[in-house]
């Protein structure tokens, strides 16, 4: 079968892009043996650091993913905590204690205990802003002696062990703390130890020998950010990368399909309404673009039919949502757009943004509204969406990033007091909703509680979910053991190398 011509990349295209990362890569020790560990891997991500690798920031994820910064608790494929650093815990009332485990240390030498555990998770509470995992959370950390630890809620929380679970709430050495920014180079527990960050160009880590969970493969990680897509589809073909994220649906295809692994994951494409200014401050001019959107057209011709179509906020990589799930009833019917004006923001660092935006134009205007598009860098409009300065916004959102759990991405997005509400929604049965699926305990009742505040914001319109992404993730030929993560936690582990 031809492919469409918009997927090959020209030859020149592919000069240049291979050049790029000749470049990037051309300090590190990649193509040579060090050791009994084989060789170092090379790492090629899309967005680099948007806040100096903080933790407290979405950052955090990078750091998880190269196996540095670790949480108290880990989450296994269903999304149940598992031991991490602490090795048991137990609830009572508002309070859990936690037991540290024995024998770690961070990567500067000194020791993990409750009382380093305690600082990092104090520093992550007291944040301005705070990370999203604790939106509607006040949360006080104690150690009790050197291995216990008691994490206190204002309310009852079922939610802890999974809310530690997150990036965001890594542990590191007490000097990251010391000044106003949190500084992780040299401060983790993980199996490899960040030694050098060149600004938003490239990272490097060395395998930490001393690690309590036993040596790593690989004698070190050197990384390289590369927000176009095609520099780094070009880098897996030409061999300048051993594992490259999030390539681009459009050179998928024209890659040896053995190095490339597709997998669901629990992200949705999102157009976000502004329902407090603007055109969209008018439910039926919200239900309009919701009834405008053909996602399926998106899905076949953005996504080549590596995405599946939204029915809700949560997808396929939740099974249990599409199960549960019934019909929404709408809060009002669509109006007449009669060449309202509109703009719509979007980011380039995923491919993909800009054509679902510019196909979203076209409906949107076939409907009878009259739509321009900004489009730029992420780290260039984030502020933009947040202040609320856009008619709509085409998100990629992961819906269980942080917990495992998807009431917290509701929470943040779409309650009055969420810290990423794009949408500008404020509702108070939204709010009751979002709290009561947020204050139940673990399983089949939240889970039911968290579907109906799922179809409380689409009753109301706030956000129109129209597909729902794959992760599509290269490994060159000698790779061995590269994590593929729905969830985006894990990249590179203890166990992955390359011949």
């Amino acid at each position: 079968m031809r492919l469409p011509t918009r997927h090959l990349l020209p030859a020149a295209a592919l000069t240049a892009a291979s050049a790029l990362l000749t470049g990037c890569f051309a300090g590190a020790e990649s193509g040579e043996d060090v050791g009994a560990g084989g060789k170092r891997l090379r790492v090629a991500m899309m967005q680099p650091p948007r806040s100096g690798l903080s933790p407290l920031s979405d950052d955090a994820f990078k750091l998880s993913r190269w196996s540095t910064a670790e949480t108290l608790v880990k989450l296994d494929e269903d999304g149940d905590a598992q031991p991490a650093l602490a090795t048991e815990w137990e609830q009572s009332g508002r309070t859990w204690t936690f037991e540290i485990r024995d024998g770690v240390t961070f990567h500067d030498g000194t020791k993990l205990t409750a009382e380093a555990v305690a600082n990092s998770l104090t520093r992550a509470a007291t944040a301005s802003p705070k990370p999203r995992i604790l939106d509607g959370v006040d949360l006080t950390a104690k150690a009790t002696d050197a291995g216990t630890l008691t994490v206190t809620t204002a309310a009852e929380d079922p939610l802890v062990p999974q809310r530690l679970s997150s990036p965001q709430l890594s542990v590191l050495a007490a000097k990251a703390y010391r000044g106003k920014t949190v500084d992780p180079v040299g401060a983790g527990t993980g199996p490899f130890e960040l030694t050098k960050v060149n600004g938003t160009a490239s990272a490097a880590l060395d395998r930490y020998d001393a690690y309590w969970g036993g040596k790593a493969q690989a004698p070190g990680i050197d990384v390289t950010f590369v927000p176009d897509g095609t520099a780094r589809a070009a880098a897996l073909r030409s061999g300048e990368a051993d594992i490259v994220e999030a390539i681009p649906v459009s050179q998928a295809a024209v890659l040896d399909q053995d190095l490339i692994t597709e997998v669901p994951m629990p992200r949705t494409n999102t157009l976000y309404l502004n329902t407090g200014k603007g055109p969209f401050k008018d439910a039926s001019l919200r239900a309009a673009a919701r009834e405008a959107i053909d996602a399926e057209a998106l899905v076949k011709g953005v996504y080549e039919g590596r995405a599946d179509v939204a029915e809700g906020l949560l997808g396929p990589a939740l099974p249990w949502a599409a199960e549960l799930r019934g019909p929404v009833t709408r809060g009002a019917e669509a109006g007449a757009p009669d060449g309202e004006a509109i703009t719509i923001g979007t980011y380039t660092d995923r491919a993909e943004m800009p054509e679902v935006a510019a196909t979203l134009q076209q409906q949107l205007q076939k409907a009878g509204f009259r739509v321009k598009l900004d489009v730029r860098e992420y780290t260039n409009i984030e502020a933009d969406a947040l202040a609320g300065r856009f008619d709509a916004f085409v998100l990629s959102r992961a819906t269980v990033l942080d917990s495992g759990d998807p009431a917290a991405y509701l929470y943040s997005d779409f309650a009055s007091g969420g810290t990423f509400n794009l949408s500008r929604f404020a509702d108070q049965d939204v709010d009751a909703a979002l709290k009561k699926a947020s204050d139940t305990e673990v399983g089949d009742a939240r889970r039911a509680a968290v579907i109906a505040a799922e179809a409380a914001v689409l009753a109301a319109d706030a956000a129109v979910p129209m597909l729902h992404e794959r992760v599509i993730q290269g490994d060159a030929a000698g790779v061995v053991d590269a994590a593929h993560d729905p969830r985006e936690r894990e990249l590179v582990t203890a166990d992955t190398y390359v011949r």
